[in-house]
């Protein structure tokens, strides 16, 4: 009994080295695709084979601020107080 709780703490620890060394190769592998993105777009690193790739990312940025601008503008048209009336008017005497 003691060998297979010794075993599973084993495979768990294996596992959760597993899942820490995955996200630190993602980590790295975004910071090399951030990298390349910037240089690429500084004209410093040729894009011939990154073309499609490089749009893309473009088009979601694009896509992104978009959507925020659309959010902000719809947070500017709210009434904050309607919407909190227990904050009332603090300049009140």
């Amino acid at each position: 009994m003691a060998g297979d709780v010794r075993g599973q703490v084993s495979r768990a620890r294996l596992e959760g080295e597993r899942r820490v060394t995955e996200r630190r190769h993602r980590a790295a592998l975004t910071a090399l695709g951030a990298r390349a993105y910037a240089l690429a777009k500084e004209g410093r690193l040729p894009t011939h084979d990154l073309a499609d790739q490089i749009a893309e990312v473009d088009a979601r940025t694009v896509d992104l601020e978009a959507v925020r601008a659309g959010a902000d503008e719809a947070d500017d048209q709210h009434d904050v107080a309607a919407a909190f009336p227990m904050l009332g008017d603090d300049t009140a005497p």
